[in-house]
């Protein structure tokens, strides 16, 4: 197989702070968006990232995911005990792995993975959050759910009790495409539509990340902003992405758990 990726991740245009994280491995491709402002939300994401790195291996299980995102929440947990003063601090977490014949893809919150082919895009995951609820039973549609203002309200975070449901998706592998993973801060200023019109043409991944975060900027980019795109190459050379190392504009503020 082979594999080319890449991420980028934006403060915003709003916020002081940039609370998400994210990792772009061998196998693993994985975004943790996390919560609390003060209360230091950047650890419970850097946290979940580090404890999730551990399946960045084609010979994961789905019970593997479920044990490691348990982990991530005691983790996320354990430093709220530790430290009484960032009680209740969270995160999302939304991720794709290449195993040998398939993609697992696993999300908890509202962080999302689309799949990207022949110029079609398809939200592979569910959120978990109040307006998706109000979706499902047709009370809003997609398009109110992206300015309601109760968008931000999660059903499902690392770092609660009990420990969340991660729900879990399998595609097919080794036919093309491209995955993005994604913090709420792009959708929730970039419709599914203009995200789709963004990637037809199939531009360059770094190209494509680079517009993808000026897009949520330029519509207000009131959230941080982190997407990763992988796209599955069949029989193709190798190619590694610098991801990070990448020459930016200045304004784009980077972060990478360090590999």
């Amino acid at each position: 197989m082979s594999l080319v990726s890449i991420g980028r991740s934006s403060v915003g245009r709003v916020r002081t702070l940039n609370e998400d994280a994210w990792y772009a491995g061998e196998q693993l491709f994985v975004v943790a968006d996390g919560m609390g402002g003060h209360r230091c939300g950047d650890v419970a994401s850097t946290l979940t990232i580090d404890t999730v790195r551990s399946l960045d291996r084609e010979d994961v299980s789905e019970d593997e995911v479920r044990q490691v995102v348990r982990r991530a929440n005691a983790a996320v947990l354990g430093h709220s005990a530790e430290n009484p003063e960032v009680a209740g601090l969270g995160t999302t977490l939304c991720g794709a792995i290449r195993r040998r014949d398939d993609w697992l893809v696993f999300n908890v919150g509202d962080s999302r993975c689309y799949l990207l082919t022949s110029g079609s895009l398809r939200q592979v995951t569910v959120d978990h959050s109040e307006v998706q609820e109000m979706v499902d039973r047709g009370l809003i549609s997609r398009d109110e759910a992206r300015v309601h203002p109760d968008r931000n309200v999660i059903t499902r975070a690392i770092g609660q009790v009990p420990p969340p449901e991660v729900d879990i998706v399998t595609l097919p592998a080794g036919h093309g495409g491209t995955l993005l993973v994604c913090s709420d801060g792009l959708p929730s200023e970039v419709s599914d539509a203009d995200i789709a019109g963004l990637c037809s043409g199939d531009p360059p991944l770094d190209r494509l990340a680079e517009e993808l975060v000026a897009a949520a900027e330029a519509a207000g980019g009131h959230d941080n902003i982190t997407v990763v795109l992988v796209t599955d190459v069949t029989d193709a050379p190798v190619l590694r992405s610098e991801r990070a190392r990448t020459t930016l504009p200045r304004d784009l503020v980077i972060r990478e758990v360090a590999q």
